[in-house]
């Protein structure tokens, strides 16, 4: 099994205010656009090569569903793709934009 660590939206904010970091968001194209983290990418199936290719995969990452799910295989798999420090974010974007709404932005 491949290993990724759940992270809470408070030690995710934490982990982005002390070091540079990588926020992907899995949702679909219409939520990002209404709200997402700032400085966040959204990827998709389209978008997910050109990422896994050109990202530093020494650079954690941080990744961001509705509610903290769907992020999980999704963590599992850019770890499996070679990322060093993957995590999933628990409870998403959802509570993320509960907790931190200065830190969110629309398109």
């Amino acid at each position: 099994m491949t290993n990724f660590t759940r992270i809470s939206c408070d030690d995710a904010h934490a982990l982005l205010a002390s070091k540079d970091v990588n926020i992907v968001d899995i949702r679909d194209p219409d939520s990002f656009k209404n709200g997402h983290i700032a400085d966040a990418e959204h990827l998709d199936n389209h978008s997910l090569p050109a990422f896994i290719q050109d990202e530093d995969q020494t650079v954690p990452v941080i990744v961001c569903c509705y509610h903290g799910n769907s992020s999980q295989p999704a963590a599992a798999y850019l770890a499996e793709k070679g990322f060093e420090e993957v995590y999933s974010l628990d409870g998403g974007y959802q509570q993320w934009a509960a907790s931190f709404p200065d830190d969110c932005e629309k398109e």
